[in-house]
């Protein structure tokens, strides 16, 4: 029998990837990091309002504004997997006062375009991590499917097989698919979008047949009863989720992926702003309303210095490069 590549090589999926950038012009050219900030912030986020990375980083960015004292302004650009907004914020001023939210497709995208407007490694600066999520696969309320078993005779019973939404190509969700196919060895055809929320628009609506989501852009239609949760993507299960059990426990012990979301500034930033960003963003995830929104969707807080988060980026740079090749993944 054939190995799957991805039991060969056992690699974990990480997620989905957070960046936060800024595309206004600073108060000031070179920001002085004894006074920083005078201003209002700009964060960046680029997918639509309502989708998993808008939800975890809006909340930070209203504690945030009350650790500073300052307005720290959500600004959605959404378009072309995160790169629009991405890219403005690379040309943005590394003073500090723009930065980017952005979840773990920042650190895939270089390795499915051909061509992009920037380094998602060498024109921005790793600020923090700021949240751990597993993803949940879910199907609509009116679906015959109830367990991963049921899912994958579904789509070997039916012509054509099973048609699943994601956030878009290569993102954790995507890839989360892939890998379910492959151990599975079932029929299945990718429908991307242009962030999760207008698919799981479609999800709800019974245009396509199932898709692995983030927790927090999920769990208010599992919630209203409008999804209905078959398994979570991690080891363990979650405690907002106890009666839900893992793929791994469904059948492929080998299935680990999950999402994350960070913070990202300028190449050019000065260390002194970085670190000044990264402190109040900490303080921003210990906020009591953030960690029970957090728990609520069932993400994990982290909070990393930028010297670690430097590091995790790089590691997961390198490891979703492998996976996207390993899924075969065209260059686009």
């Amino acid at each position: 029998m054939k190995t799957s590549p991805f039991k060969r090589f056992g690699f974990w999926l990480g997620g989905c990837a957070v960046a936060v950038a800024g595309l206004a012009s600073s108060p000031v050219q070179a920001a002085d990091a004894a006074s920083f900030p005078t201003g209002p912030l700009t964060m960046v986020v680029p997918y639509p309002p309502g989708g998993p990375t808008d939800l975890v980083s809006r909340g930070v960015a209203m504690a945030m504004a009350d650790v500073i004292g300052k307005p720290v302004v959500v600004d959605n650009k959404a378009g072309a997997s995160g790169m629009i907004g991405a890219g403005q914020v690379a040309r943005s001023a590394p003073d500090g006062y723009t930065f980017l939210a952005n979840a773990s497709l920042h650190v895939i995208n270089p390795h499915i375009y051909k061509t992009m407007q920037y380094d998602s490694f060498n024109d921005f600066v790793p600020i923090t991590q700021l949240a751990a999520v597993p993803l949940v696969l879910v199907v609509p309320k009116d679906s015959p499917v109830k367990t991963v078993a049921d899912v994958v005779a579904l789509a070997k019973s039916r012509s054509g097989g099973l048609n699943f939404g994601s956030a878009g190509t290569a993102s954790a969700q995507h890839l989360s698919s892939e890998l379910l196919k492959e151990l599975a060895r079932i029929p299945m055809e990718h429908v991307p979008y242009k962030g999760s929320a207008p698919a799981l628009t479609d999800l709800v609506g019974g245009q396509i047949d199932l898709m692995f989501d983030s927790m927090p852009s999920a769990m208010p239609f599992i919630k209203s009863g409008q999804l209905r949760a078959i398994a979570v993507t991690t080891p363990q299960r979650v405690s907002v989720l106890p009666d839900v059990p893992t793929v791994a426990e469904s059948g492929y012990p080998t299935f680990d992926t999950s999402t994350w979301y960070a913070l990202w500034a300028p190449k050019g930033t000065p260390e002194a702003i970085v670190e000044k960003l990264a402190d109040f963003a900490q303080k921003a995830l210990k906020d009591p309303k953030v960690v029970e929104q957090y728990k609520a969707m069932g993400a994990e807080p982290v909070g990393s210095s930028p010297a670690d988060f430097a590091k995790y980026v790089r590691s997961e740079g390198e490891k979703w490069g492998k996976l996207v090749q390993l899924a075969n993944v065209p260059k686009q």
